[in-house]
């Protein structure tokens, strides 16, 4: 039987497209096999991640920014607070020592001076007038002592050269002319008014052109560095606090900032009405911002207590209907929970001690102090120095 060249074309088609086809069907077989491990496994790793973990591993990227400050052991200082005003160490009113027009006026108010600065001038004419007289009596005095002395160098008896002396002197005028010299030299000089001691000038008086006399206030002169802070404390605490101590001051007028100062002196009376006592505080102020009457509160440092274990405030919360304290410890960059027993405090830092069903913690540990109120238990977390600025922070740890 003869087969023609036509047919056992076909037949070999046929042939090439049954290997094809199975090739095709098996390659889809494997590929949904491979699918079928891959999402078995898939399953299986899944089972073994942390509940908590959203069935996602750890990602750095996904932590919260927040800040941290050490546990440290130190000693705890607790304070008193009290209110008060600024007031200068040193303050007087200037007055006019003679009378006259005022020339000049050679500052500004709140200008600072040194020592003996000129701030007001007075027309000196008649003054420097009144000089030259009184100096040229005392030469008219003179020629009548030289002329009454003329001789007395020939007298032996020292005692008696002496006494003709001082007769002379009193019979020419001299001492009274030297005396009146002395007086128109004073009053000349006191038409130039200068500062008493260095401060700032407040409160200027006068203007040029206008008449004063002697007695007149002219202007203020306040000592602003170191300024002085008197408060009242209560009689009960004021055995807690001494000189020499430490004291942290705001002011009314510049909100959050601590201007560190010292105790200078406490007044032993108690006064009736408030059971107060009155304490001076010395704060720096070379810059003069604080001004005397400025509002202020203090904290002075009073009874301390050594070798505590010491957490800022700021990282104590409440979480509990029975408001147990708790805070967050850094562990491993994971946010741990922990129940504590507070203790002492003053305004910055917290003492943590033993209790019952709460934790301690140890120096050099790490706690949240900001950014922490959303945290959960074993949160990721990372430390940054601003929490406000955390994109671009730089991190701590």
């Amino acid at each position: 039987m003869k087969v023609s060249k036509r047919t056992m074309s076909v037949f070999a088609g046929l042939l090439v497209l049954s290997v094809a086809s199975a090739g095709v069907y098996w390659r889809i077989s494997g590929n949904k096999a491979a699918a079928a491990e891959s999402e078995q496994t898939g399953d299986e790793a899944d089972a073994d991640l942390p509940e908590n973990s959203a069935g996602k591993a750890f990602n750095t990227d996904d932590a919260v920014a927040v800040e941290g400050a050490e546990v440290i052991q130190d000693t705890l200082v607790m304070s008193v607070s009290a209110t008060g005003e600024a007031a200068s160490r040193q303050q007087t009113v200037v007055k006019a020592q003679v009378g006259g027009q005022v020339r000049a006026v050679r500052a500004l108010e709140n200008q600072a001076l040194g020592g003996g600065r000129v701030v007001i001038e007075l027309d000196p004419t008649e003054y420097q007038l009144a000089l030259e007289d009184a100096l040229a009596n005392q030469r008219n005095a003179q020629a009548r002592y030289r002329e009454a002395t003329l001789t007395d160098d020939q007298i032996t008896d020292a005692r008696v050269r002496a006494q003709r002396d001082s007769l002379s002197r009193v019979k020419s005028g001299l001492e009274g002319a030297q005396i009146a010299v002395k007086r128109a030299e004073i009053n000349l000089l006191r038409t130039r008014v200068v500062t008493p001691f260095a401060g700032r000038v407040a409160n200027l008086m006068v203007v040029p052109g206008q008449q004063v006399s002697a007695g007149t206030d002219l202007f203020t002169v306040q000592a602003m560095d170191p300024i002085r802070l008197e408060v009242k404390v209560l009689e009960g605490e004021i055995s807690f606090i001494a000189a020499g101590r430490t004291a942290n001051v705001t002011f009314s007028a510049f909100p959050g900032e601590v201007f560190q100062g010292r105790i200078e002196s406490i007044n032993p009376i108690v006064e009736k009405d408030t059971r107060t006592a009155r304490v001076r505080v010395t704060i720096p102020n070379g810059n003069g911002r604080i001004l005397p009457g400025m509002y202020a509160t203090a904290q002075l440092a009073a009874r301390r207590f050594p070798d505590r274990l010491l957490i800022p405030r700021d990282a104590i919360l409440e979480r509990d209907i029975d408001r147990r304290k708790v805070i967050f410890v850094v562990e491993d960059g994971r946010a741990k929970w922990r129940y504590v027993t507070v203790g002492l405090e003053n305004d910055k830092y917290v003492e943590i001690i033993e209790g019952d069903n709460t934790q301690m913690v140890k120096p050099g540990e790490i706690v949240l102090v900001k950014g922490h109120y959303t945290v959960q238990h074993d949160t990721p977390v990372r430390l940054v120095e601003n929490v406000d600025k955390a994109e671009g922070a730089r991190a701590l740890r």
